[in-house]
């Protein structure tokens, strides 16, 4: 498959799997553009894979409208850009509600409503969702509750492009092999005394193949979304967890 001539936006795009979607997309041959708000990993994995980078902050309207004036017209948009904390319900502050909704789910619907407008015809558009957009988890209400938000976007959205060359789509990946999750292991182990390794083996656990998942496994799917025979698939969030779900 090959994306010469396509460019591809890709919002979180400096670490984890925005970083692994910048390498996949480049070497598919896609002109591909990364953003996120820190510099210096933007400017590394553009080094590294031949991407362009551009700072922005995805919960900020006026941000991501630049965002899109500096990268031009993009086939492509992926919005990947997110972030975990977890904490028990009761002590879930309005600040840590307004922040998980902020930057899972309005930036979401920020990047794509630029990004949907600026289509020139043939368009993909892409949110790298998670499992707990399809099921509950405990001590990550407000992020589960936006990725279900992202997952209804993404239908609700799906049913008004349909006539036209555009779908609209999630992944839906389990608990990565990620800078997220190695946070989400720290956590673990300040919290509860757990060790690292098995705080980690209790993530993976999750997944029926006992694993965690891969970036690059998230970079395929995303590739297929936008490659020959995937104009019907369109609305749907796609689980990348083993058999999680």
């Amino acid at each position: 498959m090959t994306l010469t001539g396509k460019r591809v936006l890709i919002t979180g795009g400096g670490t984890g799997v925005g970083a692994d979607l910048a390498r996949g997309f480049v070497a598919a041959g896609a002109e591909v553009v990364i953003t996120g708000r820190r510099e210096a990993p933007l400017r590394d994995t553009a080094t590294r894979t031949g991407a362009r980078w551009i700072a922005a902050d995805v919960t900020d309207e006026s941000s991501v409208q630049a965002m899109f004036a500096a990268a031009g017209p993009c086939d492509i948009v992926i919005a990947n850009a997110g972030a975990a904390t977890s904490a028990p319900f009761g002590r879930t502050t309005l600040a840590d509600w307004s922040a998980m909704l902020a930057v899972n789910l309005t930036g979401t619907f920020l990047t794509f409503r630029e990004g949907l407008a600026q289509l020139p015809g043939w368009g993909r558009l892409i949110a790298v969702a998670s499992t707990a957009g399809l099921k509950g988890y405990g001590y990550v209400a407000p992020y589960a509750a936006a990725k279900h938000g992202v997952v209804g976007l993404c239908r609700s959205l799906a049913q008004e492009v349909a006539k036209k060359p555009v779908t609209v789509n999630a992944l839906c990946p389990g608990f990565l092999d990620t800078e997220m999750t190695d946070r989400s292991v720290a956590n673990i182990t300040a919290k509860t005394g757990m060790g690292a390794d098995e705080a980690r083996a209790t993530l993976a656990a999750a997944n029926p193949q006992k694993r965690l998942i891969r970036p690059d496994e998230v970079t395929a799917a995303a590739l297929w979304l936008c490659g020959p025979g995937s104009d019907g698939i369109n609305g749907q969030a796609i689980p990348i967890a083993g058999g999680e779900l």
